[in-house]
């Protein structure tokens, strides 16, 4: 008798759940009629929503406006047609950056662009876009000047100072061929793909890419995903086969049914080169998942940085760093790469974050719709517990979730969840009400008790604003004290949600902190932060990307509630560990590698 390992057995059914999972809503036809093959779209699992529990009643202090006209982000990001997507390439989107590209204290915004099947449709000046900040609540369009002008089928960013020359550089994945900008330090950027070494033949539809100093030598690495094998010559349009519907309708035909790619992993040669090394690293084992948004992070508290990517209709990767400069695909086992059921779901953004302030960093991830987006806690070691029902989050299943995020946007101590959410068949609410292509934001206050409550309404007009969303990045672009969102919009311009914190009856202090690698690499990617205050201890780490395709702000926030100091600790990714007790809050607490607190900011603060 063959005797099977835990492993293969998993691998198994989790090729068979992949294949069926939650296919009965994307056509009328049931699964076992159809060939493997022929199964298509995305993977829901028709779950229905939880009952929703009585309100608390507490008042909820973040206030979100869309600011983003007054802000003079005005110019649309395109992608594919505003009434259909005849092809899967038209319905991802794309991401959206807050970075400080001139280091002078203030967050800019880089917003990718995508394009349209028919070009005469692309309007003049389609391009990704460098933002300015001018100090006063608006931005200056630069991207002329800082030599970003290009257009194209963006997907994902992550930025980083991969030369340690001081300046934040940026790479972008495409379905196409990715580019890497360097930063040269005075407001411009100098594509230097080629000379990186990071050209490739053939077309690959880049997906989630994050910065990762894999081996802690002080120099970026580049982890590079890719979604699916994409030729639109090959692919059917809707209702070419009869697994490409939803709920009887023709929609595009994909994932499903196509075929998955190779993820790809570049070592930094320390001279402003790469060399892919992904069969090298272990990684040839992602080939078959479709690969989306990509955060690194050291998930298992052993010093090491490891690779979650949420992987869509697939099981979802966890690359766990061996330390000999090699990974190895631990999703299944660790419970990260399907649902609790074991079915695969429609993985699409990825929050990392220290939800129960616990100091282990725990994982959320966006889904499809009829499907619950899925909370899994982690238990310090690496292993984690799907926790998504007992945290009171199945009470929303009605919308697809994208980028997302776990950050304490009230500043009450305790991180909150905040979800981007749209549909990936414009049009088909005509045909199915129920399936809107605008849909609104969603908010899940975090209670303090492991569980959580949406807020359908009362955080603003900005939350409740309805838009097909794809990418959202979270910053303090007003240096206020408190959080705001930027949000991609498909075929719309972007969102600028500003935090309007009201002043309650407690105090809501704060604390950020920007770490400064001088061992480590520059932008001190993988480095954490543990934050003590009011007897919890609160982790965070500096990743070059999260929420799906898009990069944070790299300033660590912390709401601390009513705690008026706070004891940081700092974990260098290269290995030091310094703490910094009894610090005055509200405040920006800058720390360099080796030197400690160069500098502190008191900025002009709300909500206190």
């Amino acid at each position: 008798m063959r005797i099977i390992s835990r492993r293969d057995a998993l691998r198994k059914a989790a090729a068979i759940g992949g294949a069926l999972a939650g296919h009965s809503i994307y056509s009328q036809e049931r699964a076992q009629d159809l060939p493997i093959g022929q199964v298509q779209g995305s993977a829901s699992r028709g779950v229905r929503a939880q009952p929703r529990g009585k309100p608390s009643g507490i008042p909820f202090l973040a206030q979100f406006s869309d600011v983003a006209a007054a802000a003079g982000l005005t110019h649309p990001v395109i992608y594919g047609g505003t009434d259909r997507a005849d092809y899967i390439l038209e319905a991802t989107g794309c991401g959206v950056a807050f970075f400080d590209y001139d280091n002078d204290g203030w967050l800019d915004i880089f917003l990718l662009n995508g394009s349209h099947l028919d070009p005469a449709a692309v309007p003049p000046g389609t391009t990704n876009r460098l933002y300015k900040n001018n100090r006063d609540g608006t931005f200056t369009d630069v991207t002329e000047k800082a030599g970003l002008v290009l257009s194209g089928w963006a997907a994902g960013v992550t930025i980083g100072d991969y030369n340690n020359d001081g300046h934040e550089d940026i790479f972008i994945t495409y379905y196409g061929q990715n580019v890497l900008y360097r930063n040269n330090g005075d407001g411009t950027f100098s594509d230097v793909t080629k000379a990186a070494g990071l050209l490739h033949e053939g077309t690959r539809w880049g997906s989630g890419c994050t910065f990762i100093d894999y081996n802690k030598d002080g120099f970026l690495d580049l982890f590079v995903g890719n979604y699916v094998d994409f030729d639109i010559a090959k692919v059917g349009k809707p209702g070419a086969n009869r697994g490409c519907t939803y709920q009887s309708y023709p929609v595009f035909c994909g994932p499903r049914g196509l075929t998955t790619p190779r993820q790809y992993m570049y070592q930094n040669n320390g001279d402003g080169t790469f060399r892919e090394a992904t069969e090298a690293f272990g990684l040839l084992e992602g080939r078959n998942s479709f690969a989306m948004s990509a955060v690194a992070a050291d998930l298992d508290n052993d010093g090491w940085p490891d690779i979650f990517v949420a992987c869509d209709s697939t099981p979802s990767f966890f690359f766990h760093n061996r330390h000999n400069g090699t990974f190895h695909d631990d999703a299944l086992e660790r419970g990260i790469a399907l649902a609790e059921n074991g079915q695969v779901q429609a993985g699409m953004g990825v929050a990392i974050g220290d939800f129960n302030l616990d100091g282990n960093l725990d994982i959320f991830k966006t889904h499809f719709a009829e499907d619950t987006n899925e909370l899994y806690v982690n238990d310090g070691t690496g292993n984690f517990e799907v926790a998504t029902l007992r945290a009171g989050l199945g009470v929303e299943t009605r919308y697809v979730g994208w980028g997302t995020g776990i950050v304490d946007l009230d500043n009450d101590g305790w991180p909150d969840i905040f979800v981007v959410t749209g549909s990936p068949y414009p049009g088909i609410e005509k045909k199915l009400p129920a399936m809107a292509d605008r849909t609104p934001r969603v908010i899940f206050r975090n209670l303090g008790d492991g569980k959580f409550e949406e807020l359908p309404d009362g955080a603003g007009p900005g939350i409740s604003a309805v838009h097909s969303s794809r990418g959202c990045a979270f910053g303090d672009f007003d240096n206020d004290g408190d959080m705001d969102v930027l949000i991609m919009n498909m075929n719309e311009p972007p969102s600028l949600l500003r935090n309007d914190l009201q002043k309650g009856d407690k105090p809501r202090h704060w604390i950020k902190v920007k770490l400064i690698g001088t061992k480590s690499n520059r932008s001190a990617i993988g480095s954490r932060v543990v934050a003590a205050y009011g007897g919890r201890k609160h982790a965070q780490e500096v990743s070059a990307q999260s929420s799906y395709f898009s990069v944070n702000d790299p300033r660590l926030h912390f709401g601390l509630g009513e705690s008026k100091t706070v004891d940081i600790t700092v974990r260098w990714i290269g290995g030091r560990t310094d703490e910094f007790p009894d610090l005055d809050a509200d405040r920006l607490i800058v720390i360099r590698e080796g030197e400690g607190i160069i500098r502190i900011e008191t900025f002009r603060t709300g909500g206190q």
